[in-house]
């Protein structure tokens, strides 16, 4: 009986199928990678549906490694139904044991990207990071910080901590923008020229409204006015650019109409 085991898994995997097999699957992740560049020269070409495209590959890719993989293996081994019973048994307690992390990521990334909590493209608080998900695959989502670190977090991470999305799969995304202003300023005039200063602004997304709201806070042992500038950006690779630009040019004409600020 052992004879018999030993010669059909010796027959199952016997070398020249082993490199067909290993060449089938590097000639897939090579044609997973030419997509993906692909869809990058797309990405520029048409930067209105860049999400779009970002969402359409991750898909493809996760579908092409997943079922590209399990095609090859049946195509290249042929594996009978004795030889499935003869090392699947055996080899699943094992295999189980050994890649339960990577099942239970794998089964979490079906979750995502069918349930989709986020999506490529969105901008994203999870744990201490906060950035733009560059990619959902098998294993892991690969989130890139606005300071240019790649973070890669195992997907069944996702499925029991909290997870923020701040555009939930849209290209335009709200930026807030704080200025502190003295309780003695006319706030209506202040809201005016801050006002001006959004809606003309070259990043801004003008389909969604503008909103300035304030209140009296504590700051530095008196009191000042806050006022938060709410307003979309046209794309979230902006992000840190328009904030920057409401930031400069606010600041900008509050000092040019000396408007007084808490000290």
């Amino acid at each position: 009986m052992e004879t018999n085991t030993t010669n059909l898994i010796l027959d199952f995997f016997k070398l020249d199928r082993i490199f067909i097999f290993v060449c089938s699957v590097v000639v897939i992740v090579l044609f997973v990678k030419f997509v993906n560049m692909w869809a990058e020269r797309l990405q520029r070409k048409f930067s209105g549906k860049r999400l779009l495209i970002l969402q359409i590959t991750t898909i493809f890719s996760f579908v092409a490694y997943l079922f590209g993989v399990i095609g090859v293996f049946y195509i290249v081994f042929k594996p009978t139904k004795e030889v499935m019973v003869t090392v699947g048994g055996s080899a699943a307690v094992a295999i189980g044991f050994a890649l339960k992390d990577l099942v239970g990521s794998i089964i979490a990334g079906f979750i995502l990207l069918f349930d989709r909590p986020f999506q490529v493209g969105d901008r994203v608080s999870f744990a201490d990071f906060y950035g733009e998900i560059k990619s959902i695959g098998l294993r892991s989502v690969r989130l890139q910080t606005l300071d240019d670190n790649l973070v890669t977090i195992p997907n069944s991470k996702f499925l029991s901590d909290v997870v923020a999305s701040g555009n939930s799969g849209a290209l335009d995304m709200m930026i807030v923008c704080s200025f502190y202003i003295s309780i003695f300023e006319d706030i209506q005039k202040v809201k005016n020229l801050l006002h001006e200063i959004v809606i003309t602004s070259r990043f801004v997304y003008l389909e969604k409204p503008v909103a300035i709201t304030f209140e009296e806070v504590a700051v530095s042992n008196t009191f000042a006015i806050k006022l938060n500038v709410k307003a979309y950006v046209i794309d979230v690779k902006f992000e840190k650019a328009f904030l920057s630009d409401l930031t400069s040019r606010g600041n900008d004409i509050l000092i040019k109409n000396e408007v007084k600020r808490p000290i």
